[in-house]
């Protein structure tokens, strides 16, 4: 099965990336068929993704068994498994990175969400989570945080390839991608080849929308005007002017000095592209976010969505900065401030994935257990 409208994307230089990954995806040929059929050419994974595919299904219990026979540690477990699974999905997607040059045909992992404010650790366990993957395809994921900036640059002055994730507001976003610069600059002096090194900052945008759509219907009764033209607007506005920053930063001399190395410039990729609210459209942060060198990761309902109706327009973020702007100003005079929400939506995203990351614990815990029983 081929799908216009992703042919459409990749035309437009859009990658189609899945947000999922689980060991059944894997086993059952399920990945392994969307990737022959050119539907995706990658896949991102974070906690949450991991507890559901964990908790569900038998796939894991022999490699449990084994474990748990091995007198592994809950912690060695979840390491152990999802290490597996990536470097498995790395594998399936080998082909694709050959064909891109290293451009696609990446999987990501997540350090351990309960690091994301200790740059230590954060450093020492995505080198682990490279190491055990051992793969030239895999993408380490570190979080934006204030305390993730200087461990983004020093995993990729190691030579090693890095996602970026949890960006929701334009200051944290260029922090990223100068920490991206300072690491490129740092891999050089090093000695690595900049051109194996790649990197993706992920922007994550439905959440966006959820959170200021709330706080417009706050504003209903009192200008439902403005909340009538608002409302589902933030998200895309705000991703659009990220792209704009982005162009601003890798046109730099500085970044012409590291291109001129072999360097690759790191490309925005759109996260929590699944739409929350069944009143819009199930394609629009797929549909509304297309321009060239970018990365769209979607949840599986996502992708067949676009498959099945999903309208490719051409590039439909360059030429709408000015209303983008706008709209974020608007929301600003509402008393809607852009700071206030893009901080609580960060604290809420390390908070969302070290629940799931605990549950994930739990759960490995309880099928440890029960395997020695």
């Amino acid at each position: 099965m081929t799908s216009a409208a992703v042919q459409a994307l990749s035309a437009e230089g859009v990658s189609v990336w899945l947000d999922d990954l689980s060991r059944e995806r894997l086993t059952s040929g399920g990945l392994a068929r969307l990737i022959e059929d050119g539907l995706i050419s990658g896949v991102t994974t974070n906690p949450s993704i991991f507890q559901a595919a964990l908790a569900d299904g038998d796939d894991y219990a022999a490699q449990v068994a084994d474990l748990a026979a091995g007198g592994a540690s809950v912690e060695e477990a979840v390491f152990a498994m999802t290490t597996r699974d990536v470097r498995d999905a790395c594998d399936a997607f080998a082909a694709v990175y050959q064909a891109t040059d290293g451009v696609d045909g990446r999987v990501s992992i997540e350090v351990d969400p309960r690091l994301a404010h200790d740059t230590a650790r954060t450093i020492a366990q995505a080198k682990e989570l490279a190491a055990a993957v051992n793969r030239p395809n895999v993408l380490i994921k570190i979080p934006a945080t204030v305390e993730g900036l200087p461990a983004i640059s020093a995993v990729l002055a190691e030579g090693i390839s890095v996602n970026v994730t949890l960006i929701f507001s334009l200051d944290r976003y260029r922090a990223v991608m100068h920490a991206f610069l300072a690491g490129l600059e740092e891999a050089r002096r090093a000695g690595h080849d900049l051109r194996s090194i790649h990197s993706v900052a992920s922007f994550f945008v439905s959440r966006v929308d959820t959170e200021v759509d709330k706080r417009l219907d706050a504003l209903a009764e009192r200008r439902p005007d403005a909340v009538q033209a608002l409302k589902g607007k933030a998200a895309v506005a705000n991703a659009r002017l990220a792209y704009h920053a982005y162009e601003e930063v890798f046109s730099t001399p500085r970044w012409h000095t590291l291109a001129a190395d072999g360097a690759r410039p790191q490309r925005p990729l759109w996260a929590s592209t699944g739409v929350k609210d069944p009143a819009y459209p199930d394609t629009m942060y797929v549909t509304e976010l297309v321009a060239p060198g970018t990365v769209n990761t979607m949840p599986e309902k996502t992708l067949d969505a676009v498959i099945d109706h999903g309208e490719i327009t051409g590039d439909t973020v360059t030429p709408y900065y000015a209303e983008a702007t706008e709209v974020l100003d608007s929301l600003e005079r509402l008393g809607i401030h852009y700071t206030e929400v893009t901080a609580l939506l960060e604290r809420e995203g390390v908070e969302k994935f070290e629940k799931s990351w605990g549950e994930l614990l739990s759960g490995v815990e309880r099928a440890l257990q029960e395997a020695v029983k």
